[in-house]
């Protein structure tokens, strides 16, 4: 971790995006004098703050973290992410890109926040435009505390307790700051989020009057803030967070994560938000202005148009498809039939027609043999329409695709935030072509799920046989003392709320009267359902601390095409590593130069 002390000489990217409506541009900042000439040039420090959230479109050279999970399998070999599960990571590797870009934006907003708010541009007072242009202006400074403490939680999630700052520091001063607890980082996310989420612009898309142009909603508003504090509350009650304390205290976070999804949630309904009319409105073409997917997206964190994604990701044998993130058979076997009951346990499944009769999300998940995707499939090849990943297949890894070594390892592609109209490749009449993409970094139906989870953890720790239907009052006592207290309604209990996405799309709400294992056990599989790439299952199994067994050892489905033209499925299992998870995997290693900076002032996670 370190201060750039030149933080005002940076040229300051811009993202690019007019498209989707938040209108960032190019700066170069030289000194204060310079960016105090503009309103225009302070925001270009908050383009920096943006650039710096994080998203996972494959940060390990085309890997996603969810290929280090049990939810894909990343078709090249020995790329970096096979690191997190042969034993290849630790102080020396330590896989820091979050410390590194979350330590840079907690920079740069400390600076927006000290020394570029409550400034008045006296010169710009005549213009038109200048009430306007203040409002923004004044909304910075609130956009960077929600930053600050979004940046907070990326570290904390991986970390555990992390050195702390809200002003910047220099030299062996700002490199010697020691680690505080997890629960210091949590207190501060949950203070800073109560203390903003009333200033901070409301809705930026409803607020003509205000508003510059057009509605800039890429921008961090009350419901982000809402979204930040109930998710860390989450966090901060899991066990992996809870170690060491007592039953009494752990009931207590639980009632504060209980509360704060509770608000996020009704304040969000109160204002027209809920769930899309189908999950895959939500990585459409026109996501960011589409009024289905925006009525879903708390806040998406927006990159340019492009097409790298699809490229890492699109089938071998099409155009430059690298094969990519391929979904395993454990992630298909966990959408269950229409029936609501797994595939183990329903007569609607046929091994020999395994994709029939199944959960909708699947089809908008993941690509199988026999489909015929991306939809220039046909076009670009016409001897093969559909996608053959059968044993010898074009799309296969033992086929006559060009490149056939980067094929599926899985037997599958992934669909899920890819553009199936993109054009990767020019060619007689067909030009390349580019899509926006948004990292869905809080949506409805992660936070209906988390206030599912918050809520049956609460009654359960509470001694409740049957916690998932449970309500009460709920009480929090905060670290100051005070108390909060919430009224759960019938409308609102953990069952309820963990079939919001399930009736969605299509699936049976869980049934009344489910053992607490049988929750958790039907939870857990709709969470790794319906939030699969992400993002979230690679920290949900470790903050639960429990299933990363799951993670080493996973399923490929290998399909042999008979001679008169059906299929024959074969599950096999593969171990990656040594099949075994290790427990100090749940927390990051801190870098072993970042310690001896900090003159051992950063004490290392366990076991690392």
């Amino acid at each position: 971790m370190k201060l750039n002390k030149n933080i005002l000489c940076l040229a300051l990217a811009s993202l690019a995006l007019s498209s989707c409506n938040t209108d960032y541009n190019e700066y170069t900042a030289y000194d204060k004098e310079y960016i105090a000439r503009s309103f225009t040039y302070v925001g270009g420090l908050m383009t920096k703050i943006y650039n710096d959230i994080d998203t996972d479109w494959g940060n390990l050279s085309g890997a996603m973290l969810s290929s280090a999970t049990d939810e894909s399998e990343y078709s090249h070999d020995g790329n970096s992410v096979e690191d997190f599960y042969n034993g290849n990571w630790s102080a020396a590797n330590p896989h820091q890109t979050i410390w590194s870009s979350a330590y840079e934006g907690i920079t740069y907003c400390n600076e927006v926040i000290d020394n570029w708010s409550d400034m008045t541009f006296d010169q710009y007072k005549l213009n038109i435009d200048y009430e306007k242009q203040m409002y923004l202006y004044n909304n910075y400074k609130y956009e960077a505390r929600w930053a600050r403490a979004y940046f907070y939680y990326t570290l904390v999630r991986q970390y555990g307790g992390v050195p702390f700052k809200i002003h910047n520091t220099t030299g062996t001063e700002e490199t010697a700051l020691p680690r505080v607890t997890a629960d210091s980082i949590f207190n501060f996310i949950a203070s800073e989020c109560d203390d903003i989420k009333d200033k901070i612009i409301e809705d930026y898309s409803a607020d003509a009057e205000h508003i510059l142009a057009k509605a800039e909603t890429g921008r961090a508003n009350k419901y982000a803030v809402l979204a930040l504090k109930a998710q860390a509350a989450l966090y901060q009650a899991s066990p992996l967070f809870t170690q060491g304390k007592t039953d009494e205290e752990k009931k207590n976070l639980w009632a504060a994560a209980v509360i704060a999804n509770k608000e996020l949630i009704d304040e969000a309904e109160k204002k027209g938000y809920g769930l899309a009319s189908s999950i895959d409105a939500l990585w459409g073409k026109e996501y960011y202005s589409e009024a289905q997917s925006y009525k879903e997206i708390i806040w998406a964190r927006r990159t340019a148009s492009a097409n790298t994604f699809e490229s890492y990701n699109f089938p071998v044998g099409y155009s430059s498809g690298q094969g990519g993130n391929c979904p395993t058979q454990d992630l298909v076997d966990a959408f269950e039939c229409t029936d609501g009951k797994s595939i183990s346990e329903s007569s609607l499944y046929d091994p020999n027609n395994p994709y029939a009769n199944r959960d909708s999300r699947l089809a908008k998940t993941v690509v199988v043999n026999g489909e015929a995707w991306p939809n220039d499939l046909a076009a670009y090849n016409s001897e093969h329409p559909t996608i053959e990943t059968y044993v010898g297949g074009f799309h296969s890894r033992t086929g006559n695709a060009a490149g056939k070594s980067y094929a599926t390892t899985t037997g599958y592609y992934l669909k899920k935030f890819c553009n199936p109209d993109q054009i990767l490749r020019a060619r007689s009449g067909v030009a390349v072509t580019t899509s926006p993409h948004g990292w869905l970094t809080f949506r409805m139906g992660g936070m209906y799920l988390n206030y599912a989870e918050a809520l049956f953890q609460y009654f359960k720790i509470a001694g409740n046989a049957n916690a998932a239907d449970a309500t009460a009052m709920v009480t929090y006592t905060d670290p100051q003392g005070d108390k909060h207290t919430v009224t759960i309604p019938s409308t609102q209990t953990a069952a309820k709320m963990a079939s919001m996405t399930r009736t969605r799309s299509g699936m049976p709400a869980f049934a009344a009267g489910m053992t607490n294992d049988e929750f958790w056990s039907k939870y857990k599989n709709e969470r790794r359902v319906e939030l699969a790439f992400e993002g979230h299952r690679f920290y949900d199994v470790r903050r639960w601390m429990e299933d990363g067994d799951k993670f080493m050892n996973i399923h490929r489905m290998e399909i042999t095409k008979n001679e008169n033209g059906s299929f024959t499925y074969n599950k096999v299992a593969f171990t990656r590593g040594d099949g075994k998870w290790q427990s100090r995997w749940n927390l990051f290693p801190f870098s072993q130069t970042e310690i001896m900076k900090s003159g051992n002032a950063i004490v290392q996670n366990p076991g690392w």
